[in-house]
């Protein structure tokens, strides 16, 4: 308790300097949170949106068939196993048919993927269902990054060639029925949704499929040939995405955070130094060596609970306001091809905010301590005579 009365009555007798430490101390502190809390924000609604838009409760591959690999695509299909078929047809499994093609918007070709997909599937967000509603041929649906790369609009008409099983050419026209809004580029950037059946019947393979998305309830069961791919696989990339900005980010609040603990260490040095014949007296009265140590590290500990309380002063409010109004992402991260909102928002957890005091409280302690460990190697007699050698 002396020690605590001593550190406040120093700390506030410092004037102009303990508000300088204060401040930039706490200045740390919050950024630290709203950059970790950005991230936890944008992690969790990249999952969640990828969850929704794409892989559902997983997917379960066909033999072969690689994403990344378009020349795949060409071999990577197959009728359904028997043993699937019943969750299919319960809705458990939406099955997704993927073909490579080329495209021909205003006479210009550019290559696309074509995916097949049951318009009345109730598993993921693509609003399939403005694939049967219009009378047309063949209806089409896109994204809104597709749409603006070949520069068309709905009810528009698209050329489409492609290759069926046996490797014939065959061509034909589709009407854009629909455009849709995801922040989920890997279901959009390239590629037309088309009815399955329709897909099917151009590339003849009557009830053959690439991939199936699990909806709620499916669990994997039975023997197939399909392989089962969970959501620690279908979302490796992303979290390794993440992982790699919390790793990058470390180095600009680290940064803040050494600046702030350098402005503490010079603070205690001087602090030490002006402060020689008091440190003497302390012995002279009585205390140990350690216990004079103490109070300076109590000092500069002092310092980090009275920016955390400053902080939260200030950017309580402000952290708060962010987490509901979100942070604008620039319009050109829609086009990185990681699934991004146009507006992140925040996440601050009670495990967040406690980690980030403990690394600020500690981090503070030892700064404190380095310089105030040389008080414990004071003799006695030079410390009596205010001389710190």
């Amino acid at each position: 308790m002396l020690a605590f009365k001593l550190a406040f009555k120093n700390i506030f007798g410092a004037g102009f300097r303990t508000i300088l430490n204060i401040a930039v101390l706490s200045f740390a502190f919050v950024v630290i949170i709203f950059y970790n809390g950005v991230l936890e924000g944008w992690n969790q609604q990249a999952r969640r949106d990828t969850m929704e838009w794409e892989i559902g409760q997983g997917q379960l591959w066909v033999p072969g068939y690689d994403p990344l690999d378009f020349l795949s695509f060409q071999d990577a299909h197959a009728t359904i196993p028997r043993e699937l078929q019943a969750q299919v047809t319960a809705g458990q499994l939406a099955p997704i048919l993927v073909a490579q093609a080329s495209a021909f918007p205003q006479g210009r070709m550019q290559g696309v993927i074509l995916k097949g997909i049951d318009p009345g599937q109730r598993i993921l967000k693509i609003p399939t269902g403005r694939l049967e509603g219009p009378d047309v041929q063949i209806p089409a649906l896109i994204g809104k990054r597709m749409a603006r790369a070949i520069k068309v609009k709905e009810g528009d008409q698209l050329l489409l060639r492609w290759r069926d099983k046996n490797g014939t050419f065959d061509a034909l026209e589709v009407t854009i029925a629909g455009i849709f809004d995801c922040n989920v580029p890997t279901i959009d950037g390239g590629q037309i949704w088309l009815p399955l059946e329709h897909l099917q019947a151009m590339l003849n393979l009557p009830g053959e499929a690439t991939l199936l998305v699990a909806g709620e309830g499916f669990a994997p069961a039975g023997e197939t040939t399909w392989e089962f791919k969970d959501h620690d696989f279908l979302l490796a990339d992303l979290n390794m995405i993440i992982q790699s900005k919390k790793g990058s980010s470390g180095i600009l609040y680290g940064l803040l955070l050494i600046i702030a603990l350098l402005a503490i260490f010079d603070t205690q040095v001087l602090s030490i130094f002006r402060r020689q014949k008091e440190i003497g007296t302390y012995i002279a009265l009585g205390m140990t060596r350690w216990q004079v140590v103490g109070i300076f590290t109590v000092e500069g500990t002092t310092y980090s609970i009275l920016a955390i309380l400053l902080g939260a002063l200030y950017g309580g409010p402000l952290l708060w306001y962010m987490a509901q109004v979100g942070w604008a992402m620039p319009t050109a991260s829609q086009d990185m091809g990681i699934s991004i909102a146009e507006k992140i928002y925040p996440v601050f957890g009670a495990g967040l905010v406690l980690a980030t005091v403990l690394l600020v409280v500690l981090s503070a302690t030892i700064v404190s301590f380095m310089p105030a460990r040389k008080i414990a190697r004071l003799n006695p007699t030079d410390a009596l005579k205010g001389k710190i050698q």
